[in-house]
């Protein structure tokens, strides 16, 4: 299998920090590669030494073919990169925009216009050309950040979190787009703290601590990560009974999902003392990739404590 980005053992530390520690992934080409973790996890500055922006500390990598330590100003020209804050010039319009990141990206002059057209088609903003920037909702400056992004064609996108701060519709627009782009071909590489995003990658690795925790399909996870049956239920001050229901014997987890729980346990068995402890309705639940991803951060953390 053809991999547009390999890594092995790559680290970096910050003097006696380690951001990221010993970090293994293969990614194949024309695949949407999601990247879960908590703040502060290394994500972004896994994305950096990725996009040859950071050099590793140790371990070593191939981007596109290109060597991470040694290549990093060659793998620069075929990637695009985009976050939440992706600079966007406010004072311009959007063909302007998009005009400057063309030159930017040094796409052919005789290219230029039908590459900024095919943009502004992506991003859906046809009839919005000359209008300002500043002037767009949050959700049309993302779609025209990330047409700024990937107008020189790029074989590999990284996405920083580009979807922080827009109304779900938008979001779901923004990843339609990412899915578009990924049946094509391009390979894209993105961090997320939306589980419904997460759920629409081809691949998810969950980060902890600089650790990578987690690596594989969202249904490999969903089906391996969770041990045991897994419930749903409503109670009245669900928030003061989550310490109680944790310090039963017979639950191994227990966790808020909004005005839920969400408790898991061994056997059926204990699902029903579950119920007669409660008086709640107790409904067994397919496990989602929020409870894979809150199980696997408290296993870290136990973990940690007993070290």
């Amino acid at each position: 299998m053809e991999y547009v980005v390999s890594t092995n053992d790559l680290t970096k530390t910050f003097g006696s920090f380690t951001a990221v520690n010993k970090l293994n992934i293969d990614i194949p080409k024309g695949k949407i590669y999601g990247f879960l973790g908590p703040n502060g996890s290394g994500k972004s500055t896994t994305i950096r030494m990725l996009c040859g922006i950071l050099q590793p500390t140790s371990g070593n990598g191939q981007v596109l073919g290109y060597n991470l330590a040694l290549e990093a100003e060659k793998i620069k020209p075929k990637i695009g990169y985009m976050s939440q804050k992706f600079s966007l010039y406010d004072d311009l319009s959007v063909f302007e925009n998009l005009d400057f990141y063309a030159g930017l990206y040094s796409v052919p002059r005789h290219q230029r216009k039908a590459r900024v057209q095919e943009m502004i088609d992506m991003a859906e903003l046809n009839g919005r050309e000359q209008e300002l920037t500043a002037n767009l909702s949050g959700g049309w400056k993302q779609r025209l950040a990330l047409g700024c992004a990937i107008i020189s064609r790029p074989e590999m996108l990284f996405l920083d979190e580009p979807t922080s701060g827009i109304s779900p519709t938008s979001r779901k627009k923004f990843f339609n787009i990412i899915q578009q782009l990924a049946n094509q071909g391009t390979t894209v590489f993105v961090t997320t703290h939306f589980m419904d995003e997460a759920e629409r990658c081809n691949n998810i690795a969950f980060i902890s601590e600089g650790t990578l925790i987690a690596n594989d399909t969202p249904d490999n996870l969903k089906k391996n990560f969770i041990k045991g049956i897994l419930a749903e239920l409503e109670l009245p001050n669900h928030m003061e009974r989550l310490k109680d229901i944790e310090k039963l014997s017979s639950v191994k987890d227990c966790s808020v999902h909004g005005s839920l729980l969400h408790v898991l346990v061994d056997s059926k068995q204990q699902l029903q003392q579950l119920q007669d402890y409660t008086k709640a309705e107790v409904q067994v639940i397919t496990p989602s990739l929020e409870d894979v991803f809150i199980n696997l951060s408290k296993q870290k953390r136990n973990e940690a404590a007993n070290e």
